[in-house]
């Protein structure tokens, strides 16, 4: 199949899983009304971003991966006939957690996981007290619709990331995303932040000859000192916005991606034939020193 539809849910979040988890779902029901396939949600939708603080009490929002929330979303992934993207707080086992998306196909069958691979550690976003970094590696999932490859947020500044699922067939790009401005900073801090958030993932569609799908959050959280920025977006693969969503408005957007550009996109601009792989050994260093 060359077009696919793709869905967006942009959505802002209480400290009520059920309410969020429902409204998720309602957003996927929306847009599988308006014709999509693939429906991407934000990264950790069934609650507020927990990660502002370092609270032993916030492990107790995280579940098991397939489990209660995959098995309902699969109910209405095969209901709807659409694949669903579904970024949740995995507890792997007694004191082991990590940042997990889940995919579930159009027949509401459970594809597998991705575990977030890079865990940031900044002011209000303390990643690293709650998140195991990933050991899936890289993956790639082969939908009724596409192959599709997901990463989550910080992963989006990791070249290295996006290329690897490259090569592994991935024909869509999904990024559930959770990142927002301090409400402190002044407006032009603000758009160059998003700007650089933007043009990296874009970078990655150029790169790689792949649409790319940015899926955030909106609305005020930590009592009212982190604004997230929502502005999710799509990208064909040579860097062209397709859709940019509001900064500040709970959005379903579907948009429809021809994936057959890949292989125009990548004839006309060879950069995977082109790659030195002889050459990229020391990409695996930490840093090339002199000495």
């Amino acid at each position: 199949m060359s077009n696919v539809k793709v869905g967006l849910v942009q959505m802002s979040c209480t400290g009520n899983k059920e309410e969020n988890l429902e409204k998720a779902i309602k957003g996927i029901r929306e847009a599988a009304a308006k014709g999509a396939q693939i429906v991407c949600l934000q990264e950790l939708f069934t609650s507020l971003y927990f990660c502002d603080v370092e609270a032993y009490e916030n492990f107790q929002l995280a579940e098991l991966i397939p489990g209660a929330t995959t098995d309902l979303l699969g109910k209405v992934a095969a209901e709807l006939k659409v694949v669903v993207i579904a970024s949740l707080f995995e507890k792997r086992a007694q004191g082991l957690y990590h940042n997990t998306t889940a995919v579930i196909d159009a027949d509401g069958t459970y594809l597998g996981k991705y575990r977030k691979m890079h865990i940031p550690d900044d002011p209000a976003y303390y990643e690293k007290f709650y998140f195991t970094p990933g050991d899936l590696g890289y993956k790639v999932f082969k939908t009724k619709f596409a192959t599709i490859g997901v990463l989550i947020c910080w992963d989006q500044w990791y070249p290295e990331a996006a290329r690897i699922t490259a090569l592994m067939g991935a024909e869509i790009l999904f990024y559930p995303t959770a990142i927002g401005w301090a409400t402190s900073q002044d407006d032009a801090t603000n758009t160059e932040q998003y700007n650089a958030w933007q043009t990296i993932q874009r970078s990655h569609a150029v790169a790689n000859g792949v649409h790319v799908v940015s899926v955030n959050r909106v609305g005020l959280e930590q009592n009212g000192l982190m604004k997230f920025w929502g502005g999710s977006f799509v990208s064909n693969p040579f860097g062209t916005l397709l859709f940019k969503g509001s900064h500040d408005t709970e959005e379903v957007t579907v948009v429809e991606l021809d994936v057959a550009k890949t292989d125009q996109y990548r004839t006309h601009w060879p950069f995977m034939r082109d790659r030195r792989i002889d050459s990229y050994q020391p990409i695996t260093k930490r840093y090339i020193d002199e000495g």
